[in-house]
């Protein structure tokens, strides 16, 4: 298996290059992020670094997730939560802390190879509704009653946010953290501001359910 090890420490990296090898694969070692971007097409699976030197690797992440599914391992000394939550949610396949053990980095690699071969189960619809309330998350279009109903692009992605998780509770840190990028520095008066800006427009309060000290639902 080809694996692209973005790592910027020489002496992790030869360690690691030698252990892929002598595992089968063939590794490609990159210093930089931007390098990540430019070769991952030519790659089975990227193991990740965050500290790289010209760009975080969660914002390599992000990049790379918005134009390919390639497997993606993160191995970092960045073992805080809030990466650890940050990273899984921009599309990591998983996450790992240095140090680790190269059996378990070894089996993990296997498994989340194993996982992407897996044939994907057919697609789920994307309309979801709650009562007369439709949100199409493909077309991005919101119907009420049958007729249209024009939303900015962060009412949308509030909404969107909300309905793919139809009748579950959704906290307002990780609904700011997926609409703004990182609940720490989004504002929380903004997330209440399109709040109720959506409910005026949707002009259905029963389809958006607050739940005190914790978030809210769409439906159900």
């Amino acid at each position: 298996m080809r694996v692209l090890l973005a790592e910027d420490d020489d002496g992790v990296a030869a360690a690691l290059t030698e252990a892929l090898y002598e595992h089968g694969h063939l590794p490609t070692r990159v210093r930089r992020g931007e390098e990540v971007l430019t070769r991952h097409r030519r790659a089975d699976l990227l193991l990740l670094d965050l500290g790289l030197p010209d760009l975080d690797g969660l914002e390599v992440l992000r990049k790379l997730r918005a134009v390919s599914g390639l497997p993606v391992v993160v191995l970092t000394a960045r073992g805080d939560e809030r990466s650890v939550v940050r990273g899984l949610r921009l599309g990591a396949d998983d996450y790992l802390v240095k140090p680790v053990r190269l059996a378990e980095l070894l089996a993990r690699i296997e498994a989340v190879t194993r996982r992407a071969a897996t044939p994907a189960a057919p697609e789920q619809p994307r309309t979801v509704r709650a009562g007369d309330v439709e949100v199409d998350l493909d077309a991005r279009r919101v119907l009420v009653a049958g007729a249209e109903v024009r939303l900015t692009t962060k009412e949308f992605e509030v909404l969107a946010v909300l309905a793919a998780r139809a009748g579950t509770a959704v906290s307002r840190q990780q609904l700011m953290d997926e609409v703004w990028g990182d609940a720490y520095l989004a504002v929380s008066r903004s997330l209440d501001v399109h709040l109720t800006q959506l409910r005026a427009k949707l002009g259905r309060p029963e389809a958006l359910t607050t739940i005190r000290g914790f978030g809210y639902r769409f439906g159900g």
